[in-house]
């Protein structure tokens, strides 16, 4: 592990070997402890018939330094919450966790009933913010912790109910999408949206973070939902505009979505955004292709779908083509895409990590 190394990639600088994070992992905790534990061992921090009761408590942040992690992706949607505040949308929830302990609730319906409550919906006032200076400091507070609880990584700033995300957690996609059918009034929706998200970046650029994840799933699976020219004229300016004061304090801007964004990358480069953070439904040769070098590349050829389903020959074989494809190429932090979820066999796991390091 190397914060050197994830930093030098954000900067898109050389190098000794590729970066390194993976997602969701937390949800692992066994696999976790088994990875401490034998890291442990063979450091002679622990005896080798030592068990998991002898772990001390900063689990997470060994594994981090045992699996090499160089950058952590994390985002922060401030101190405000939606649901105790004003009318959102429970989306439901994905259940990561192997046992289900992650289940919150069965979503619910959406508390919009007509497109005119869209058109006239004001996050601002609907639900209301931190003042600044106070929002700045709790910021700050979170980095300075997040930064000493895991020393050796990259830790981020960021946003993630931005844009797009930000109306799918008030509306739900049934209402956004009749919303956005007229597009000249949903823009005035969004431009609400990215105002309440830019107070929250002005905060950010008053921090000491070095890089800034505006998070937004403004695509699916198979591409853009809206009108391609419709992200050109309203969405990208938008984004831009919230990205000037980040830029202006010399942070680093990393945007990442779900789904297919193969279509917008270019576009999102000219905004400013200074790196991706992407799934393997987007083609991995030509991300890297052409971006790399210019920018911070943060996915990989490696599906979790692949690992999950496939077996370890299949798994290799993507290793290795992400490997090719990003030799000699500096600003690669490699990741498996979308993430490393409990139904994911343990050995493929171990075998994943193990190879990796072996031909970075």
């Amino acid at each position: 592990m190397s914060k050197q190394i994830g930093l030098d990639c954000i900067n898109v600088k050389k190098t000794p070997r590729p970066g390194h994070t993976d997602y969701s992992l937390e949800y692992r905790a066994e696999l976790m402890q088994q990875i401490v534990l034998e890291d442990m061992v063979r450091r002679g921090e622990l005896a080798k018939d030592a068990g998991y009761d002898q772990l001390p408590p900063d689990v997470t942040r060994r594994f981090h330094d045992a699996w090499d992690f160089d950058f952590l992706w994390w985002t922060n949607d401030g101190y405000v919450n939606w649901a105790q505040t004003g009318r959102v949308t429970d989306m439901g929830h994905a259940v990561y966790a192997a046992d289900g302990s992650d289940l919150w609730q069965p979503p619910n319906t959406s508390p919009f009933k007509h497109e005119e409550e869209v058109w006239a919906f004001d996050p601002l006032k609907e639900y209301g913010i931190t003042p600044f200076d106070e929002l700045v400091a709790k910021y700050e507070q979170s980095f300075v912790d997040g930064t000493a609880a895991n020393p050796h990584q990259v830790c981020t700033g960021g946003y993630y109910r931005s844009i797009i995300s930000g109306t799918i957690a008030s509306f739900g996609w049934e209402m956004l999408l009749a919303a956005a059918a007229d597009e000249k009034k949903f823009a005035k929706v969004l431009e609400r949206f990215a105002a309440y998200t830019k107070h929250h970046a002005e905060a950010w650029a008053k921090t000491s973070i070095e890089a800034y994840i505006n998070h937004d799933d403004m695509v699916w699976s198979r591409g853009a939902f809206m009108s391609p020219e419709f992200y050109r004229k309203v969405i990208f300016p938008l984004f831009a505009d919230i990205w000037k004061p980040l830029k202006a304090a010399g942070k680093k801007v990393l945007f990442c979505t779900d789904g297919n964004a193969m279509e917008f990358w270019e576009d999102l480069a000219a905004a400013g955004a200074d790196g991706f953070i992407f799934e393997p439904m987007n083609d991995f040769e030509r991300m890297v292709k052409t971006f790399g070098g210019t920018h911070c590349l943060i996915g990989s050829a490696i599906d979790c779908r692949t690992m999950t389903l496939k077996g370890w020959d299949e798994v290799r074989r993507e290793i290795d083509k992400t490997l090719e494809l990003i030799h000699g190429v500096p600003g690669i932090i490699t990741a498996v895409g979308n993430h490393i979820p409990p139904n994911v066999p343990e050995d493929i796991c171990l075998k994943y990590m193990e190879y990796l390091r072996a031909n970075w």
